[in-house]
């Protein structure tokens, strides 16, 4: 059996998602596809996730991959988080998250859902869709109005306010494939059906075995309960994804983890490079295990009550090593970075490119403040 050290796989990984150096002759798409999905709930950093892992890449050409070629689709992806995925592979996508079985629902008795009743909000939401891009206010109206009352109930607190009912089952729907996001109408997201050239009412063939091995190949050598927490499904409903897709075992540091069947080509080089990463992505929060991308103190600065992604990063040699903030107004952009550990002449010079870089993807005139940041993290 191989085995392998975190410096090998620190250098892979880096090297598969574009932050060793951008992908070669890659579009958005394959840039994240390579990620294996981009975070997108905070909309402006999933584009400079994007757009960082590709050479002169700009926020521009992954809007125009989004909503003018459609080669991307906004969608609920992993854990009910609102990604940024490869349109061609959102029947692996549905196929495989829809397959994660019911869990505990946080809402009780008066609340929830039954399981009747959310296939039947489900269906509304599919049949509701076709042909339409709408507000939430008007997907609600839409959903009531083919369930009945029960369905717009308020009773769900939400951002210091009540949601219907029926919102709770809106992310499975996009697991499901009933909806995906639609381009915004002026400031209100809008939500839509999928193409339908990829519309999906059931399983694919090996929809999860495809997630499984898309996982694996950025992010492995992995578990199944390393995939469980990062797809949010149970450890059986993971292992048995990595049973049936085509994975070989190595030694991980000591620790039994899997690779694909022969991807077991590991950089004898250790890592290296300064990277800024921004709020939620996918490197930082799919990577594992945790305690070796955020070594030591590290975790307690840059992370947020153990989750990653709360705040962006700075990665030095395939490690965390601190945390920033950009702050806009107009073209200029002020960015500081907070070093938890001091970075040698070379690494401040390439911290001032990554900087720039960062100017070039957000489209501004960039400033680099090298000192504490007081943002919080993100909620």
């Amino acid at each position: 059996m191989i085995e392998v050290s975190w410096p090998q796989v620190s250098a892979r990984r880096l090297e598969r998602a574009g932050l060793a150096a951008p992908l070669v002759e890659a579009d958005a798409a394959q840039a994240v596809a390579a990620m294996c999905g981009a975070h997108a709930q905070v909309m402006s950093a999933g584009e400079a996730s994007v757009a960082l892992r590709l050479d002169g890449a700009t926020r521009a050409h992954v809007r125009e991959a989004l909503w003018s070629r459609r080669s991307l689709v906004k969608a609920f992806g992993p854990r009910g988080t609102v990604h940024l995925l490869p349109a061609t592979d959102l029947p692996m996508w549905v196929s495989a998250l829809s397959s994660v079985p019911p869990g505990h629902t946080p809402f009780p008795d008066g609340v929830r859902m039954t399981p009747e009743q959310t296939d039947e909000v489900v269906e509304a939401v599919r049949e509701v869709l076709v042909g339409a891009e709408m507000t939430i206010d008007e997907l609600s109206e839409a959903v009531v109005a083919a369930t009945g009352p029960w369905a717009g109930d308020l009773v769900m607190p939400a951002f210091q306010v009540m949601w219907p009912r029926w919102r709770q089952a809106m992310a499975l729907a996009g697991h499901r494939g009933a909806v995906v996001f639609g381009p915004a109408r002026g400031r209100k997201v809008t939500y839509t059906a999928p193409p339908a050239a990829l519309s999906v009412t059931g399983p694919v063939a090996d929809g999860l075995g495809g997630l499984v091995r898309s996982y694996v190949t950025a992010y492995g050598p992995a578990t199944p309960a390393q995939f469980a927490q990062w797809a949010g499904g149970p450890v059986r409903w993971a292992a048995r994804g990595f049973e049936g897709a085509g994975l070989e075992e190595v030694l991980f540091e000591g620790q039994r983890a899997w690779v694909v069947a022969g991807d077991t080509v590991f950089p004898e080089d250790p890592p290296r490079g300064v990277r800024l990463l921004p709020y939620f992505d996918a490197y930082v929060v799919a990577g594992r295990p945790r305690e070796l991308l955020y070594p030591g103190a590290v975790a307690q600065r840059a992370l947020a009550g153990g989750q990653a992604g709360n705040f962006p990063v700075l990665l030095v040699d395939g490690e965390v090593r601190g945390v920033w903030h950009q702050r806009r107004s107009g073209s200029k952009i002020d960015v500081t970075v907070e070093t938890l550990r001091d970075l040698t002449p070379a690494q401040l010079r390439e911290l001032d490119e990554q900087v720039e870089r960062v100017g070039e993807v957000l489209e501004g005139r960039p400033r680099l403040t090298i000192g504490p940041v007081a943002v919080g993290a993100h909620a």
